[in-house]
């Protein structure tokens, strides 16, 4: 691999690495009329272009003034699914809430049903050009759930899909078992039945032995799981090396922010109606609180509260949670502007948000989402002069190109 050189950048915004504590998260600095070298896959050296000593053989790549940033990380996604339902979307336009909709037979069953009659091979397919549209975007990482099977053969052929997904294009994935997502029909008054099913010794045993997934995830949620259901579920899959998250405090409080702390979850997600013991609790364990802003907007809701927690000190990341029920929003770029007009983030505070504190969420923050020497080379060349002006022309792609492993895999270089 030659090495290659970026000249002409008319910002570099030298992200460091993750987690960042929210107060924290508004102090990066930048460099102006600056160059980047890369070298084997990995950041070699930055700094003022006119410092700069390039390789004898090297591929040049003008940034043409424009800002570079390390490459977005979604690490709160659900994006391997089948069937759409727009005609949920309508209905709640017109009023009809949730739950009610979810009584009348949609909701997830509808989801579930869909992917359990879709092949591996058929979900692949159908995932496939969104993680394309993503990298267009400048995603280069992606966590992806399981959760729209509700049985163990297809939550593990969603996980499959994932895995499988990996080599067919350059967007490094990441598995998280999800199967605690809600309880399916076929054991609507038998709960703790189905945990029994989905955290049975082999089950998780494949998962870890496949690398079908790294994290376990539940949704603690009054019409989910409670908190200690949820404590067993991430409990007993520790003991098979998935570290936990939990989707925490999206609709009620029941203290799913505080379990995050309790069990050392690498995140708790959502937070929407986070209180101030469940801040602590997060402070207290360095859990990192990833907000889906995106959600909120889709649905309509109140946001999470965001400053509040960046005041705690909280490293907060965000995420779009892309999925066809509550979230179809499959841009990182657009839900990090909903961060900025609706929860008042400063678009410092989203970029170290999408970036090294959503590599922190994933346990990915020693190797992506800073520009710092020795970081693998995930990079965005913005055709905008600077990381403002990116989040303040909201409504196009400001994505030039895309830089993956030190190799240009959006744009021409």
């Amino acid at each position: 691999m030659l090495d290659l050189v970026i000249k002409n950048i008319g910002e570099l915004v030298i992200v460091p690495r993750g987690p960042i504590g929210g107060r924290s998260m508004h102090e990066v600095a930048t460099i102006s009329q600056a160059a980047l070298v890369v070298q084997d896959g990995r950041i070699a050296w930055f700094g003022p272009e006119t410092n700069l000593e390039s390789p004898r053989e090297c591929h040049t790549v003008d940034a043409k003034g424009g800002c570079i940033i390390p490459g977005l990380i979604d690490c709160h996604t659900h994006t391997v699914f089948a069937g759409t339902r727009e005609g949920e979307f309508v209905k709640r336009l017109q009023g009809k809430a949730y739950a009610q909709i979810a009584e009348e037979g949609g909701g997830i069953r509808v989801s579930v049903e869909a992917v359990r009659g879709a092949s591996c091979e058929a979900l692949i397919e159908l995932t496939l050009p969104r993680l394309q549209r993503m990298l267009l975007g400048g995603v280069t990482t992606v966590e992806i759930k399981s959760g729209y099977g509700l049985t163990v053969d297809d939550e593990l052929k969603m996980l499959e899909a994932v895995a499988r997904l990996k080599s067919f294009q350059p967007i490094e994935l990441v598995g998280t078992y999800l199967a605690a997502h809600t309880t399916p029909r076929e054991f609507a008054d038998r709960p703790d039945a189905y945990l029994d099913l989905i955290l049975d010794d082999t089950v998780l045993s494949r998962v870890r032995d496949e690398n079908l997934a790294e994290f376990c995830d539940v949704f603690c949620e009054r019409t989910a799981f409670s908190v200690e259901q949820s404590r067993r579920v991430l409990e007993t899959a520790k003991r098979y090396n998935l570290r936990p998250k939990l989707h925490a405090d999206q609709i009620t409080q029941i203290g799913a922010s505080i379990l995050a702390g309790e069990v050392g979850a690498i995140s708790a997600d959502h937070l929407e109606t986070i209180h101030d013991a469940g801040i602590a609790a997060l402070a207290k364990a360095g859990s990192v609180a990833v907000l889906l802003p995106a959600c909120s907007f889709f649905l309509g809701v109140e946001q999470a509260p965001a400053r509040r927690m960046l005041e705690a000190n909280l490293p907060v990341a965000i995420a779009t949670d892309y999925n066809p029920g509550s979230s179809m929003v499959e841009s990182l770029p657009l839900t990090l502007g909903i961060a900025c007009t609706q929860m008042k983030m400063t678009p410092t505070e989203v970029l170290v948000a999408a970036t090294a504190n959503a590599a922190a969420a994933i346990d990915r923050h020693d190797t992506v989402g800073a520009i710092e020497v020795g970081m693998q080379a995930d990079l965005l060349v913005l055709d905008v002069p600077n990381h403002h002006r990116w989040m303040y022309e909201l409504g196009r792609n400001c994505v030039r190109l895309v830089i993956k492993k030190g190799e240009v895999v959006v744009g021409e270089a």
